[in-house]
């Protein structure tokens, strides 16, 4: 479920829920911020946000940045590559800032480049595959 709040919504349903979900703010039609905050929840064995974690954002702000990018088909992803720069600790607020790259009738390409105040701790590429039998809620 995703719920409108003016330019704001948040990705909190499915495995999405589990782990806290996403606030989203539209900045425009390329362009998506997400926001998570780190819980001790999200922590591994080094007290560092889990590389997992990391991924989640990454992996949910880029799909529905691809939702949304082609009028809320829907999007699976079939590639994704993640580059852990630095780490992020309990309490950072995270901003992960997605860009779509290109969209063509079936894929769209996106990046995302997740920040703390300290600076770039991830970056990732990705493809969604546009499928073509659309399910509804």
């Amino acid at each position: 479920m995703i719920k409108e709040n003016m330019d704001e919504t948040e990705t909190n349903s499915g495995y999405s829920a589990h782990v806290g979900g996403l606030k989203v703010k539209k900045i425009d039609e390329s362009n998506y911020e997400y926001y998570a905050v780190v819980k001790e929840m999200h922590l591994n064995t080094a007290k560092m946000a889990h590389g997992g974690f990391l991924t989640f954002i990454a992996d949910t702000g880029m799909g529905d940045g691809a939702h949304r990018a082609v009028e809320r088909k829907r999007c699976v992803t079939i590639s994704l590559e993640m580059k852990f720069i630095s780490g992020a600790k309990l309490g950072d607020q995270l901003i992960a800032k997605v860009k779509i790259q290109k969209k063509t009738r079936t894929l769209v390409f996106l990046t995302c480049e997740i920040i703390n105040s300290e600076g770039v701790v991830a970056v990732t590429s990705g493809v969604w595959k546009i499928l073509k039998a659309q399910y509804t809620n």
